[in-house]
């Protein structure tokens, strides 16, 4: 029994440090809406993986919102996985949303960390799959400007910048899956940009850029071919919109001042 006891402590132990360590990465700037590791929190349910940190809602089987840090360290050579599949870290007792669930719905299996931001092994890239890293999303919006925005914000990394980024759909559309799987009408992202280097926190100031962007997730209200910027607004907006408060880390007066304005470069 010791040895058994001891065992358990030890693994739960390593379990908790690096749990912390991928929180302290991921969630840098803050828990948007205070998500917990907690059964008692089916709506809110707060999951950590190296690769990202994502709060989860059991009823609408989707992620409420999913955040990732990327720099140049995760992007390499990796080719794109495409092993969908259900997440098998989630409570036994819930529904597992799996590689079938959006078949013929009309939507594609949107990602929110997307697979091209995590390129650096097959592991991290193949994490990116797991349904809990999905949304229901229009192929208009999946396939154009959301893809489109993914694109420039690698762009950014190369070019060297760091990120943080949340992001999440909004609102009600209908519900696939027998009613498993909710289709939102809106997809939203927020994301901080930083020159690349340490001690990030500390090295955010009043002019620290911020992108934000609010998307239609209905093929008649956006097209392949929209300019990702047309649909720019302020994080504050977004704010408004989820109820979740960004960059919550950051002293006050940054934070006030970064997340009102719309970006423009």
């Amino acid at each position: 029994m010791k040895k058994i006891f001891l065992f358990t402590f030890i693994f739960s132990t390593a379990y908790s440090q690096n749990d912390s360590v991928y929180r302290a990465e991921h969630l840098a700037m803050g828990n948007p809406n205070n998500a917990v590791s907690k059964i008692s929190s089916p709506r809110n349910y707060l999951m950590v993986k190296p690769q990202f940190v994502h709060s989860y809602n059991r009823f609408y089987g989707i992620p409420n919102w999913v955040a990732w840090h990327v720099d140049s360290t995760w992007l390499g050579e990796i080719k794109r996985s495409n092993d969908f599949r259900a997440d098998s870290t989630l409570p036994e007792q819930w529904y597992h949303v799996n590689e079938k669930s959006y078949r013929r719905s009309g939507y594609d299996r949107g990602h929110m960390c997307p697979s091209g931001d995590r390129t650096t092994t097959q592991k991290d890239n193949s994490i990116t799959f797991l349904m809990t890293n999905m949304i229901p999303q229009a192929p208009n919006n999946n396939q154009g400007p959301w893809a489109a925005l993914e694109i420039y914000c690698r762009e950014l990394v190369k070019q060297g910048k760091e990120l943080y980024i949340y992001c999440g759909g909004n609102g009600e559309q209908k519900f696939i899956d027998s009613g498993r799987v909710l289709v939102p009408k809106l997809t939203w992202k927020t994301i901080l940009v930083l020159d690349a280097g340490s001690d990030d926190i500390n090295r955010v100031t009043s002019t620290t850029r911020t992108i934000a962007v609010v998307m239609p997730n209905d093929n008649s209200l956006i097209s392949k071919h929209d300019d990702w910027k047309i649909f720019r607004v302020s994080v504050d907006s977004v704010e408004s919109l989820t109820g979740y408060n960004f960059f919550s880390s950051l002293p006050k007066t940054f934070q006030s001042i970064i997340e009102r304005s719309v970006d423009s470069e």
